[in-house]
């Protein structure tokens, strides 16, 4: 895998409520992430941009909404998100906090 493709897996960070119990409770972080990304190159991208050890990936495929603007119909689309699960004591900051 190249590097080119490894930097462009990670969309970008998925906050939410229960994101936020697994980052507590299990060491994970949720990403979204390309909808045609691999766990392997997942696991490789996470590793590259934050420097960390990963344990495990999971990957869920998340079903756009079927939606209605007035009279037309419409749908958002697919995509895909990825819980990534941290080595003991390996931590992801993405505020820049300490």
């Amino acid at each position: 895998m190249s590097q080119e493709r490894l930097m462009t897996v990670l969309l970008g960070p998925h906050v939410s409520e229960k994101g936020t119990v697994l980052a507590e409770k299990n060491n994970q972080v949720v990403f979204r992430v390309r909808t045609d990304a691999d766990k392997a190159e997942i696991r490789k991208a996470v590793e590259l941009m934050f420097e960390v050890k990963v344990e495990g990936v999971q990957v869920v495929n998340v079903h756009g909404k079927n939606k209605r603007f007035g009279r037309k119909k419409g749908k958002r689309s697919n995509w895909k998100k990825a819980y990534v699960r941290l080595a003991e004591g390996q931590n992801i900051d993405f505020l820049g906090a300490e």
